[in-house]
C-alpha cells in the first residue's frame, strides 16, 4: 500500500514539475466576456477616459488647398479639419499637443495619413492653433468628442420668430 502512495505522489509531483497545472501565459489568457464592461467607455484609474490614440500628428497644407477630400468637400487649409484613416467622415476629435498642452477640435472630413506611424494629419489652420506648423510634426492626443451643436443662422431664428426678412 506504501508503494502504491509513493508512486502515486510521485506521478504528482512530475506532473506538476512539468507545469501541467500552470496557468495560461498572457498571449493565450482570453478574459471572460463581460456584457456590462462592453457597454462602457474604458477607464483608467484616475477616472478620467483614456484617449482614443497617442502618437504623431502631421499637417498638410497649400498643395492640397481646393481639392476634393474623401468627404467631397474641397479642402480649405483653414479650416479646423482632418484625415484620419479609420474614424467615420464627419467624426469631431479633440487633438491635444503633448508637448505645450494646447487643444483644438477638428472634424474628421478626409482620409490619411498615407506615412506610416502618423495617426493624424490636420489642416495648417489647426496645426496653427496647436503651435506645431513650423514643425510639421508633433505628439498628440485625440479623444473623440461629440459634434458641437449647431448655431441656426439669421434667416432661420427670423422664421422661427415670425419676423420677415426683408433685404
Amino acid at each position: 500500500m506504501r508503494r502504491h502512495l509513493a508512486q502515486g505522489m510521485a506521478i504528482a509531483l512530475l506532473v506538476a514539475s512539468l507545469g501541467a497545472a500552470q496557468a495560461p501565459n498572457n498571449s493565450e489568457a482570453t478574459p471572460a466576456p463581460n456584457k456590462t464592461a462592453r457597454n462602457k467607455p474604458a477607464v483608467q484609474k484616475s477616472g478620467k477616459a483614456q484617449p482614443y490614440q497617442v502618437g504623431t500628428a502631421s499637417w498638410y497644407g497649400e498643395y492640397f488647398d481646393g481639392k476634393t477630400t474623401a468627404s467631397g468637400e474641397p479642402y480649405d487649409m483653414y479650416d479646423m479639419t482632418a484625415a484620419h484613416l479609420t474614424l467615420p467622415l464627419g467624426s469631431y476629435v479633440r487633438v491635444t499637443n503633448l508637448r505645450n498642452g494646447r487643444a483644438v477640435v477638428v472634424r474628421v472630413n478626409d482620409r490619411g495619413p498615407i506615412i506610416p506611424g502618423r495617426i493624424i494629419d490636420l489642416s495648417y489652420g489647426a496645426a496653427t492653433v496647436l503651435g506645431y506648423d513650423k514643425q510639421g510634426l508633433q505628439r498628440v492626443q485625440l479623444d473623440v468628442v461629440k459634434p458641437p451643436r449647431q448655431r441656426p443662422d439669421f434667416r432661420t431664428i427670423a422664421y422661427n420668430r415670425s419676423i420677415v426678412d426683408v433685404r
